[in-house]
């Protein structure tokens, strides 16, 4: 996450807090030095969530700021069930979204209860209720994950398909429309810089956005990213991306005509009277790959669904989890694990092999 993103969550982070209740704020505080800004951000809406269905089902009746430790400290194993149910029946929410709000409680009500004192040494809560939770069963497994995830992603000669598709064809598709081609042929070179950076080394939405024009060595096709927990690492891309980086870099200037304090590699197209421009956010790079996705014929492609492609070509062609760990800078060698299901080739073989001996 670039700096300027980071101080933009910070801030968000400190008006999130200021509608939250002291101790709340107390605990956001002390988790700035473990957890990105990001995380804490979802942790404030959390707790938003939690605190405005407090009021409603009458706990209290004062403001949300208000509410005092003694609320928490009486509720019971029921009444956070019945909070639960109402995030997946009234919310929506999924088991998974359900279990990350409830380790996002369990964690504060930690807190309360052993770790913050009070001036004469003791808990802010005596009781926690939240012990007392179990989190929802999630059912799946990693094999179960990859093959939801297999139908999303890219797959044989689709990379190459979908990288030409941003570079000519989405031109040619609207040519009838004189807004989309010339918006498209302004921007097709850093489009297709993008998706082909992705495609070509597995970063995260978040590194792309970071990057600047000066964290690419292009002797050594690697670029410089913070990755979780603030760490710097170079990173690897194949040569169709060095190539789509090097067209757009060519084009970089005069057709973005950054300002001399914008070093962003990926920049916006110039908006406003003024003319002034930005680094590209992590929502713009979004919707241009649901732009194209859509337009492709493969609606449910993200940018996270291209890093999962990366990985998943990579396993396939190299098959050297250690190496696609660090490549992804995952920090559990599990989380990698998921594409050696994806790519079990031997399973699916093992599999046609009995149908026919059946017939």
């Amino acid at each position: 996450m670039s700096k300027e993103k980071r101080q933009r969550h910070y801030e968000k982070v400190e008006n999130k807090v200021k509608e939250l209740p002291w101790y709340v704020g107390e605990y956001i505080d002390k988790k700035r030095r473990k957890l990105s800004p990001a995380s804490l951000l979802n942790y404030c809406h959390d707790y938003i969530i939690f605190i405005d269905w407090l009021l409603a089902e009458g706990f209290f009746s004062g403001k949300r700021t208000e509410i005092p430790l003694e609320i928490l400290e009486r509720l019971t194993v029921q009444q956070i069930e019945d909070f639960l149910s109402f995030l997946e029946f009234k919310k929506d929410n999924s088991e998974l979204t359900i279990n990350r709000k409830l380790s996002a409680l369990k964690s504060l009500f930690n807190y309360l209860q052993n770790i913050a004192e009070t001036p004469e040494l003791e808990p802010y809560i005596r009781r926690n209720v939240m012990a007392k939770i179990e989190f929802n069963a999630v059912k799946e497994d990693q094999e179960t994950l990859a093959n939801r995830m297999e139908g999303k992603m890219l797959r044989g000669d689709e990379y190459e398909q979908f990288r030409q598709f941003i570079a000519n064809d989405y031109g040619e598709l609207n040519n009838d429309n004189k807004k989309l081609f010339n918006f498209h042929m302004k921007n097709r070179e850093r489009d297709t810089a993008i998706v082909s950076l992705i495609l070509g080394s597995g970063l995260r939405l978040s590194e792309v956005v970071g990057i600047n024009a000066d964290d690419i060595d292009w002797k050594k096709n690697t670029v410089r990213v913070v990755r979780k927990g603030n760490k710097e690492q170079y990173v690897y891309f194949s040569n169709q991306a060095m190539n789509d980086l090097q067209d757009y870099i060519k084009i970089r200037q005069e057709r973005y005509n950054p300002s001399k304090d914008n070093n962003a590699l990926f920049i916006a197209s110039v908006m406003g009277p003024k003319g002034t421009t930005r680094r590209l956010s992590a929502r713009s790079i979004e919707k241009i790959v649901e732009k194209y996705a859509t337009a492709f014929g493969k609606p449910s492609l993200s940018v996270h669904k291209l890093r999962h492609s990366f990985a998943t070509r990579y396993h396939l062609e190299n098959n050297d989890v250690p190496k696609l760990r660090r490549q992804l800078g995952h920090s559990s060698i599990q989380t990698t694990m998921i594409y050696t299901h994806l790519t079990n080739d031997e399973m699916r073989s093992a599999v046609n092999k009995l149908s026919k001996k059946e017939n």
